[in-house]
């Protein structure tokens, strides 16, 4: 009997060793891929979800597969700390270890990143100094023209997801200390602007937006995502 219970032990350790090998030969393969086509500066960090893998691999379905990219660029765009979430995941695992990712389908990728401050900034219009996050939300501080007079104020604006991108829209103004006040409807119009964020990677097309104190969170979400229908970077 004890000797049965070995053996049965050992099977039971080589399997689940055979199913690690399995699991990160697979992983190593879609970051190498995801890599490739997004002509990222390193790979990313893949994790298949589940236990056993290779179960999941002979029913060619991964419930989640989490992809850690870190920094991303999307033309001057940069989004930090960026990880996409893909659930309900068809995949051959023969297509995954042979390098073919294009047969690859996923019923949902959820992205999430951050912009930071300093690249909001380089969409903002003339005048505005620095963006920062305080009690009401993002604020946008400097000298803005009021009937042709610069005039020291800070702006708190809201930010929320468009067809175009983040779009930032001036709420309130509050004057510098000891200066004039200054209605919103003078700097309404010329403070608004949009940060040309459209996207993450595997056509996520922005939902939710948030202003932090470190950035502007976003989220992203596609659905039917056909690894073979993305558009190239």
């Amino acid at each position: 009997m004890r000797t049965l219970l070995i053996l049965i032990v050992v099977l039971v350790a080589a399997v689940i060793v055979g199913d690690r090998v399995a699991v990160v030969m697979a992983q190593n393969e879609i970051a190498r891929r995801i890599a490739s086509e997004y002509n990222l500066p390193q790979q990313p960090s893949v994790r298949i979800g589940g236990f056993p893998f290779l179960t999941q691999a002979v029913d060619g379905t991964y419930h989640d597969i989490d992809i850690r990219v870190g920094d991303w660029n999307d033309k001057d765009v940069s989004v930090h700390g960026l990880d996409v979430k893909l659930t309900d995941v068809a995949a051959p695992l023969d297509d995954i270890l042979n390098g073919r990712i294009t047969n690859l389908v996923a019923a949902s990728a959820t992205a999430n990143g951050v912009v930071a401050y300093d690249t909001v900034q380089h969409y903002a219009p003339d005048g505005i100094e620095s963006i920062t996050y305080g009690p009401d939300g993002m604020e946008a501080s400097g000298k803005f023209s009021v009937q042709g007079i610069k005039v020291p104020a800070k702006v708190v604006a809201t930010v929320a997801a468009t067809d175009d991108g983040i779009k930032i829209t001036p709420v309130s103004v509050r004057p510098a200390a000891g200066g004039p006040a200054i209605p919103l409807a003078l700097v309404s119009e010329s403070l608004a602007f949009t940060v040309p964020l459209k996207q993450l990677p595997l056509g996520a097309h922005l939902t939710t937006i948030k202003a932090a104190s470190d950035g502007i969170h976003v989220t992203a979400v596609a659905k039917s995502v056909h690894f073979s229908d993305l558009p190239k970077p």
